[in-house]
């Protein structure tokens, strides 16, 4: 606390004098990023030569090779795998029939959801049920709910402009709708995907049986295929035909990717950046996060191409298996602890690859008006909202076993959950400026945090 308050009244006494050197700095990290940033290249090579990387899958393993490679040719002091054993869950074929016009089935388009069970490869057929949401659906006896599928259909709000309270308003449908549908004697579960695009794309995501929930299937249907479902419900009585291999296949050794700049003065104390390396199976991860893991990587180069000595260890970690376990974040946060590092910042970026509009907080009042202090800074590059509490996924743990202060990237989130877990994410959705700048804002909030914090 009191080193803390000693940064405070030091930059309290000469803060015109920094901000004038750190704006020629953070200009020339924005010239060599712009100019000569290698983050866009890198992108289309890890989603055009790999693709999607579900944990455990051989391109998972592929992006891991990349990923040590990339990092020693950004110029990282060292480079280091960092063992992870990763749950290996496989989507194998699926299908979805519904009776939407009479008594013919036709095709929906749909996918599994992540970490659930399928039909065995199966025909599943039965009776379907239409719900709005979850109130409805507690108010259905359990004769209505018995050996029926039941189709979830809660809509993302559009009405709410920030797309991430959206995003939480409707995603407990993937993680509270199977369980609760299971342990009254449902067959399967239907859900609108958590998605905002007006098209018929099927976005998946991640699911959780509870402990005293059987495993029933959970598949997601795209939202003009949902206005179908639901207005066939409203005439008749229909059936569905669901089949489907998905399951757990146990767990396979997988790493994170880990490069570091050492530090010139404090090398035992880091700062991180990093994102996730894995994805879903469906699409390419473009910005979901393989946007995340190139800009850890640029921040890197940058340093390294400016002959930067940051004071404090800078490290950029490609964490494996974000999306359906976080095995990744958590290992790394067992490791940090274990060798007693010392962490003075983890920056995330998870958030897609689209225009930077902040920089999200996670940490104490003092270092959270320390860093809002330097927004004069980051505004010029259209970077201004320093008012969100968030961090990142895969760096939580580090906040909970270290208490480590976290800050996450925010870019502008309006077509984020068009992509999102679906097969149109992909490179070509990615703007080459839009991501430079996310790197950008990362490599400046690291250069003052490695010179203030």
């Amino acid at each position: 606390m009191k080193k803390i308050l000693i940064h405070l009244c030091l930059a309290a006494a000469f803060p015109a004098f920094a901000q004038h050197n750190d704006s020629l700095n953070l200009r020339q990290l924005s010239d060599e990023i712009m100019l000569h940033g290698t983050c866009y290249d890198n992108l289309r090579v890890l989603t055009k030569e790999i693709g999607h990387r579900l944990s455990g899958s051989p391109e998972a393993a592929r992006a891991v090779s990349w990923g040590e490679a990339a990092l020693k040719q950004a110029g990282a002091d060292k480079v280091w795998l960092q063992p992870v054993l990763v749950p290996l869950w496989v989507r194998g074929s699926e299908s979805l029939m519904v009776q939407l016009k009479g008594k013919e089935f036709e095709p929906l388009h749909m996918l599994s959801l992540g970490n659930t069970e399928g039909t065995a490869g199966k025909v599943l057929e039965r009776t379907l049920i239409c719900v709005p949401d979850l109130a409805a659906f507690d108010k259905l006896s359990d004769a209505e709910v018995k050996d029926k599928i039941v189709f979830f259909d809660y809509k993302f709000r559009q009405e709410l402009i920030s797309t991430f309270e959206g995003y939480g308003d409707a995603v407990k449908y993937r993680w509270v709708a199977v369980n609760k549908a299971a342990q009254r004697g449902a067959a399967a579960v239907i859900i609108r995907s958590v998605s905002t695009a007006p098209d018929d794309v099927p976005h998946t995501g991640a699911s959780r049986y509870e402990d005293d929930a059987p495993h029933i299937p959970a598949i997601a249907i795209g939202n003009t295929g949902a206005d179908k479902l639901a207005a066939a419900c409203k005439k008749r009585v229909i059936k569905a035909r669901l089949t489907s291999d998905c399951g757990m296949k146990g767990v396979m050794p997988s790493y994170n990717v880990i490069g570091e700049i050492r530090g010139a003065d404090e090398p035992e104390s880091v700062i991180v950046v990093g994102g996730h390396l894995d994805s879903w199976d469906v699409g390419e991860g473009a910005h979901d996060d393989g946007a995340g893991c190139v800009q850890a990587i640029e921040v890197i180069r940058t340093f390294k191409a400016l002959h930067i000595k940051p004071k404090h260890t800078v490290r950029a970690v490609l964490f494996m298996n974000e999306e359906n376990g976080v095995k990744g974040g958590n290992a790394y946060a067992d490791s940090a602890k274990a060798k007693g590092e010392r962490h003075i910042l983890a920056m995330e970026s998870d958030a897609g690859g689209f225009t930077p509009r902040g920089i999200g907080l996670e940490m104490p009042e003092l270092l959270k008006q320390k860093v809002k202090s330097w927004s004069p800074l980051f505004l010029p590059y259209g970077v201004y909202d320093f008012d969100q509490e968030e961090g990142g996924v895969d760096i939580g743990p580090l906040k909970k076993q270290l208490g480590v202060p976290l800050a996450g990237l925010l870019p502008d989130s309006q077509r984020y959950f068009d992509l999102h877990h679906s097969r149109n994410d992909v490179f070509e959705t990615v703007s080459h400026r839009e991501l430079k700048l996310g790197a950008w804002t990362m490599a400046a909030m690291v250069y003052l945090a490695d010179r203030y914090f």
